[in-house]
């Protein structure tokens, strides 16, 4: 984690989830020197974290909360975000008045909306806050950050997560956060699966594919997906990256919400669908550049 790190007074901070993407996050917010207590389902997890990192294992999502300023979560789904927040375990229970949770798993607007109103309720504050940018951003400490919720809490909240982010920016009320990753989710998907038919095609045509994508890349069809996946997808690498199985949760997510707001989808649709495909293929853990794999076997 050899990145810069903006000078602010230490804080006294939780975590909640060591997984793929809230393990570095929450080595980065400890060597920024913020003072770190975690809390994982696995406690083995959590102690290796604490080892690593000089920072605190609690017991419980209550115990990790109790004197800290901010609270920062990255579960699974929904119902992983109510286990850690709500019930007398819960953080929420371990909060100090006015404090802030924040929660950067990819969940429903929806649950946003739920806690948020807890959160209140409790006189604490909830932002939504989900993130872009995969393993390697969070890692690297530069992940984009998409937030819902008031503006005093994001005000408070925003210099501590400067410190995985390369960007954090607050979209709108509760709920906003969320529905700006499934934006960028959808715009992920078209662009993988347009990727994915232009390098089955040229291949097919008998084009020097890596060549091609180095001179396409320079034009209008240049994306992060092309520079960051084009290769890799050539030579039929996808044991790496964002698992499929992921972003079929995060696209259901997608197809949910806009039966609620009215809007079409389908593109995404259709590619959530092939993202099916390639679980049974067995590729629920490959990167979802994977979706090349389907076309060649077609061809």
């Amino acid at each position: 984690m050899s990145r810069t790190y903006e000078p602010i007074a230490a804080q006294n901070v939780a975590f909640l989830g060591l997984g793929t993407m809230g393990g570095p996050m929450a080595g980065h917010l400890a060597a920024a020197g913020h003072h770190v207590t975690v809390y994982n389902r696995t406690t083995a997890r959590a102690q290796v974290w604490a080892d690593q990192h000089h920072g605190k294992v609690a017991e419980t999502p209550r115990e990790a909360a109790k004197g800290a300023a901010i609270i920062f979560a990255c579960v699974g789904n929904d119902d992983d975000l109510r286990s850690v927040t709500l019930g007398p375990d819960g953080a929420f229970a371990g909060m100090s008045t006015d404090a802030v949770f924040v929660d950067h798993t990819t969940a429903s607007a929806a649950v946003a909306r739920e806690l948020a109103a807890a959160a209140t309720a409790h006189h604490l504050h909830f932002i939504d806050a989900p993130v872009s940018g995969g393993q390697a951003g969070a890692q690297n400490g530069m992940l984009t950050v998409m937030c819902g919720g008031e503006q005093i809490a994001f005000d408070r909240i925003h210099p501590v997560a400067m410190a995985f982010s390369r960007a954090c920016t607050r979209l709108g009320p509760s709920g906003a956060g969320q529905l700006a990753k499934m934006v960028n989710q959808i715009c992920i998907a078209g662009l993988v699966q347009a990727l994915s038919e232009g390098v089955a095609f040229g291949q097919a045509a008998g084009l020097d594919m890596k060549q091609v994508l180095e001179v396409i890349g320079k034009g209008a069809a240049q994306s992060w997906q092309m520079d960051n996946r084009g290769h890799t997808m050539v030579d039929d690498k996808f044991d790496f990256g964002f698992a499929v199985e992921w972003m079929r949760k995060d696209l259901g997510l997608c197809l949910d919400e806009s039966k609620r707001n009215g809007a079409h989808l389908p593109t995404t649709a259709l590619i959530d669908q092939f993202y099916g495909d390639v679980i049974a293929m067995g590729g629920a853990r490959w990167d979802t550049s994977s979706l090349v794999r389907r076309l060649r076997k077609a061809h």
